[in-house]
Formats: C-alpha cells, sequence, structure tokens
C-alpha cells in the first residue's frame, strides 16, 4: 500500500481536466483488468509445471519455510510498489506490475493447487464471483459519493504490521487463525480498495495509472486470498 505525499507527485490527476481524469481511470482500470489475466494465465502455467512440485515441497518442510516464503512475498511487494510508484518511466512501472503479478502466482500456488486436485474448483468460482461483487461495490461507493478516504491510510498501514504479527506467530507457535482473523481482513482488504480507490481520484500523477492499477491488484488479490480461506473453511 502506498503512502502518498501530495509535494511529491507531479501533475496530481486531481487537478487535470475532466477528459484526462477520464482517461486515467480508464487507463487504471484497463490494466487491472490486464493483471488478473495475466494473473490467471502465469498460474495455470505454475500449477501444471514444477513450480507447484516446488512449492509443496517447500511447504514440506514445516511452517518455518512457509514463514521464509511469505518474508521474501513481502519484500518482493515493497520492491515492486517502490519501483513502480516511484518511478515516472512507464517501462519501470510495467516491471514493478509484472514482477507482482508473478509473485502472487507463486503465493497462490498451494491453495489453489488443493483446491484443483480436491474437486474445489467450485470453491474458487465462488470467491472470484464474491470478490468482483465486492470489488465493484466498493468501487461504486468511492466513486459516487466521491469521499476522500486518505485517512485510511494510516489505519491500514498499522493494521497491516499487527496482521503481519499475528500471522507469523501464528506460524511460529502453531495456533490456527480461524474463521474470524480471515473476515477481519476481509474487512481490511474492502477498506484498502476504499483507500486505493481514492488515490486513484485524488493522487496519483497523470502518468502513474500502471502504478495505480499495481495497487489495486494487490488489494484485490488480499481480498482473494481471504474468500478462499473463508470458503474453504465452510466447505471442510
Amino acid at each position: 500500500m502506498q503512502t502518498f505525499d501530495m509535494d511529491q507527485v507531479e501533475s496530481p490527476i486531481s487537478g487535470a481536466q475532466a477528459g484526462d481524469r477520464a482517461q486515467f481511470i480508464s487507463r487504471t482500470y484497463g490494466h487491472l483488468a490486464g493483471a488478473v489475466l495475466a494473473f490467471m494465465a502465469v498460474e495455470a502455467v505454475f500449477l501444471n509445471s514444477p513450480v507447484a512440485d516446488a512449492m509443496l515441497q517447500l511447504l514440506g518442510m514445516g511452517k518455518l519455510a512457509w514463514l521464509v516464503v511469505l518474508g521474501a512475498f513481502m519484500g518482493i511487494t515493497w520492491f515492486a510498489q517502490n519501483l513502480a510508484n516511484r518511478s515516472a518511466s512507464l517501462g519501470a512501472q510495467y516491471a514493478g506490475l509484472g514482477i507482482y503479478i508473478v509473485a502472487e502466482a507463486l503465493i497462490f500456488v498451494p491453495i489453489l493447487y488443493f483446491l484443483t486436485r480436491k474437486g474445489g474448483t467450485d470453491t474458487i468460482a465462488m470467491a472470484a464471483a464474491i470478490t468482483g461483487a465486492l470489488f465493484i461495490g466498493l468501487t461504486v461507493v468511492a466513486f459516487t459519493t466521491k469521499k476522500d478516504f486518505s485517512f485510511l491510510g494510516s489505519i491500514l498501514k498499522i493494521g497491516g504490521f499487527v496482521a503481519l504479527g499475528v500471522i507469523g506467530a501464528s506460524m511460529l507457535f502453531g495456533f490456527n487463525l480461524g474463521l474470524l482473523f480471515s473476515s477481519i481482513m476481509v474487512l481490511f482488504a474492502g477498506a484498502a480498495i476504499l483507500y486505493e480507490t481514492s488515490n486513484i481520484m485524488y493522487r496519483y500523477g497523470q502518468n502513474q495509472y500502471v502504478a495505480a492499477s499495481l495497487s489495486l491488484f494487490a488489494s484485490v488479490m488480499l481480498l482473494f486470498w481471504y474468500i478462499l480461506r473463508i470458503l474453504m473453511g465452510r466447505r471442510d
């Protein structure tokens, strides 16, 4: 999640002409759709390649190994988002987006591999449908109310650190986070979508539509992950 300093953003979209704002928003959501499609394509390759076996073998080494994987994922996320958000170069923004899509596809391999092999494709489809419906609903709320949700930034930052601490503790000490934690994280992801949508309306620079799509994609995938976890719990 990107925290914005308006003084460091060149030509913020909030000050652009109506036509330029509409073009920026169209490009952002077009790239978001492209990122989702790219994720699906990369995930399909990973699930039908030795990558899936390698990820499962890594998980078989214990919870500490998964903790290392999550740590690496967080590092890659930080690198990709900073590469995209701090660069005026479209090439760098695309590189950040591409790196992040691959990282997301890797982290999703175990859960999607399990579901596809255990007849849970209906669970994946339902999670995708719920995620899409919630995303559309939150987007409509943000655009119709025109409310500035930047106040959520500090809340999300603190909440993110707390969530990471709880996840790390669960892996180290072996307790199950359960349905309540997943439900809280769905609310967290929803708040992140409102925050990122507000940034798209007011804070990104006019040439940062790729970076904007990356941040929004990250929030959508977080929402998808925890909806999957909830549906899997109900399925079990």
